[in-house]
């Protein structure tokens, strides 16, 4: 069974590419979480967060971005003292703004996943490469998500961040032309 090289035969990798990796996502609180993984991600890899993301289940509700956004200093605080998840300052606290920023766009547009999906058009980007290294790194899609949620508040979004979360939710589907993914 062929599979996208990143994942490294990691089992826990294997198991996200396989069933989680370009899913299409239409539902706000996995939207969220895949938010806060990738924002954590910021400078680490994947696997790093992947090994963690019980742990910041655990921290962050259960990525309930409602509880998220009533976070306070002292939760915060707490949070930089778990080891259970990444122990960034700025990260823990751009989590807390950006569950804010989410709820401003759910009122705005009634869910965060009528917001998201519009820089696709409302579908699958389907890029088709070959090989990874076919795979880019941004796109005038996350180019433009990135803009947008930083002018509504959001941190830690920058364009390489947008991507990553764009191929997480299923809105661009990377799986190389040859993984068996590509065939579900």
């Amino acid at each position: 069974m062929k599979r996208c090289s990143w994942t490294g035969n990691d089992p826990l990798m294997n198991a996200y590419h396989d069933e989680e990796w370009g899913v299409p996502v239409h539902d706000d609180q996995k939207h969220f979480e895949f938010l806060v993984l990738d924002a954590f991600q910021a400078g680490l890899s994947w696997k790093t967060i992947l090994y963690r993301r019980e742990g910041f289940r655990a921290a962050f509700a259960g990525f309930d971005y409602r509880k998220v956004a009533e976070f306070t200093d002292a939760d915060a605080e707490r949070l930089l003292q778990d080891p259970g998840i990444i122990r960034n300052r700025l990260k823990v606290y751009g989590t807390i703004k950006n569950a804010k920023a989410f709820l401003q766009i759910q009122e705005e547009f009634g869910s965060f996943d009528a917001f998201i999906w519009q820089f696709t058009g409302g579908k699958v980007l389907d890029r088709k490469p070959q090989t990874m290294s076919d795979v880019p790194a941004t796109s005038p899609e996350s180019d433009a998500m990135s803009k947008a949620l930083k002018k509504r508040g959001f941190t830690f979004v920058g364009s390489t961040i947008c991507y990553a979360y764009m191929q997480a939710a299923g809105m661009v589907n990377d799986h190389v032309v040859d993984c068996f993914c590509r065939k579900k």
